[in-house]
């Protein structure tokens, strides 16, 4: 088929007040689309390369595995989680690649516990938790992300022996051990389940803290930082026509990432007064390359490209200098996309 799969994920993304607008950032990257925000089911109607594929973030790299789709637009987390339970369950290692940050949808995953522990680390509530118990309970919509982080921190407090078995189940069917580690997935509300004692300890999603706080929730450690990115099965770079679909999305997607932040000044300089314009805004590194420039007879249109976020040269403060130096007429243009150049893009 020579069309790229997308894999477009229901839930925050899709959501303009929680995922940052991926409906309004892809329009900006030039693929604007019709359902996704509504429910789906989502299609590209000004691009017929382009195959929408709603889905949960928390299925696609499975579906990235299968060649199901091509694309997966997901959050570092949910890919994580599918590439450990592929390896801890079925000894399967999928090639997934992260060829993009979308800059959106961060989060924390942490350990959680309730604040009556004293234990300053998880290593140390671990030895002491398995001084006096055989068996531990963590709760988690990341159950496979659970498991791995807790071994981890057993082994590294010596519980190599107690952390080799363990079991991964729905919440709250039957234990299948009596001895090690019990995994229970939840659907949501890890927190509650903490504060009410039906867990030990914990693996939750956050951004703030402050919903772990209103439970009278403590973060034990911080185990993973994701956020919202591109992610592929290497397969796909075999395949030339898919190849160069992908570059294509890729690139103008950037393009509306590197535009974030930035505006477009446009003014005009008396001719007489260019070379001194020139150099201020070589000094204060004003432009890339070099700055655009249309002579004219009395005076020369500049244009550059400012961000709204420098500290350092506020936006204010550039357009002041400007007319200081001379500049008149200074307009003010939003930028929905900025690309730089091939190279600096694709490193795959």
């Amino acid at each position: 088929m020579d069309n790229l799969v997308i894999g477009m994920p229901a839930g925050s993304l899709a959501n303009a007040t929680r995922g940052g607008n991926l409906k309004e950032f892809l329009e900006n990257s030039g693929f604007s689309t019709t359902g996704y925000d509504t429910g789906g089911p989502t299609s590209f109607p000004m691009v017929n390369f382009l195959l929408g594929w709603d889905g949960r973030p928390q299925e696609f790299g499975t579906q990235l595995l299968l060649n199901e789709i091509d694309v997966a637009i997901a959050g570092d987390d949910w890919i994580e989680e599918r590439k450990l339970e592929l390896q801890m369950e079925y000894n399967i290692t999928i090639n997934l690649m992260k060829i993009l940050s979308l800059k959106k949808g961060s989060v924390r995953i942490v350990g959680i516990v309730n604040d009556s522990i004293n234990e300053a680390t998880t290593e140390i509530f671990l030895k002491g938790f398995f001084e006096k118990n055989k068996l531990i309970t963590v709760v988690s919509e990341l159950p496979y992300m659970a498991l791995n982080w807790i071994q981890s921190k057993m082994k590294a407090a010596g519980l190599n022996e107690k952390a080799a078995s363990w079991s991964v189940q729905k919440y709250k069917t039957p234990p299948k051990i009596q001895e090690g580690i019990i995994i229970y997935e939840t659907w949501g509300k890890t927190e509650a389940k903490i504060k009410n004692g039906s867990a030990d300890i914990g693996l939750e999603i956050t951004q703030s803290g402050s919903a772990l706080r209103s439970y009278g929730l403590k973060i034990i450690d911080e185990v993973y930082t994701s956020e919202a990115g591109v992610w592929v099965n290497q397969s796909i770079l075999s395949n030339p026509i898919k190849k160069e679909l992908l570059e294509m999305f890729i690139i103008n997607l950037y393009g509306s990432i590197n535009a974030e932040s930035k505006v477009m000044l446009v003014f005009n300089i008396p001719s007489e007064k260019t070379d001194i314009a020139k150099a201020f805004l070589l000094k204060h590194n004003l432009y890339a390359d070099e700055p655009t420039i249309i002579p004219g007879s009395k005076y020369a249109q500049y244009s550059i490209q400012v961000s709204t976020k420098n500290i350092d040269m506020p936006l204010a403060k550039v357009r002041y200098e400007l007319i200081k130096h001379g500049a008149r007429n200074i307009e003010t243009m939003p930028l929905l996309s900025s690309i730089p150049d091939m190279t600096s893009i694709l490193n795959f």
